[in-house]
């Protein structure tokens, strides 16, 4: 069996300081797990739902199979991030294992870990997001379901339109920046 020392798995920066940069030891081959069925799920797309009275959200079909058991929390850029239980298991050890002597470490995983809350998807696709949630994200009537590879992110359609505005703008500058990190 071969090894290698792959990127850093999760680089974190909270209020503008490097928390954690890790380094894992992978092994080289297939890796997916049979226990994590839904772990090489890819969540893309951009969705728009509103939420009704109850705080619902329609989750979009082709998200609902892996999101069947899932975690919604607080995400960075005041929205909310939704991640599958088993993608959240991986995240939540990770964070659990930041240094306690770090203030931004302890910071950063309060701020994920404390505003989490399991959810499910109901028979009609729809997850109900709590509303101290609802609240951070400011997310009003018109939402924006994004799918971002390992997770979903949910976004006040407007907050979302100013984001992606802003960052479209900005996309030159940001290739070239990830282009230091292999990109």
């Amino acid at each position: 069996m071969r090894f290698y020392l792959s990127t850093p798995t999760i680089c974190i920066v909270f209020l503008g300081k490097v928390v954690y940069n890790g380094f894992k030891w992978g092994k080289v081959g297939n890796t997916k797990s049979s226990a994590h069925p839904h772990q090489n799920t890819m969540f893309i797309g951009e969705f728009h739902h509103s939420i009704d009275d109850k705080g619902r959200i329609a989750i979009p079909v082709k998200f609902r199979a892996p999101l069947k058991k899932a975690v919604v929390t607080r995400g960075l850029d005041n929205c909310l991030f939704l991640y599958s239980a088993s993608e959240w298991k991986i995240i939540a050890e990770k964070l659990a294992a930041l240094p306690l002597t770090q203030s931004n470490a302890r910071a950063f995983a309060r701020f994920m870990l404390a505003g989490a809350m399991e959810v499910s998807v109901d028979g009609q696709g729809r997850v109900v997001v709590p509303e101290y949630l609802r609240t951070y994200g400011s997310l009003k009537k018109n939402v924006v379901v994004a799918g971002l590879y390992n997770h979903v992110e949910i976004w006040d359609e407007a907050a979302w339109a100013a984001y992606t505005a802003r960052t479209e703008k900005e996309s030159g500058a940001i290739a070239e920046q990830l282009h230091n990190l292999g990109v």
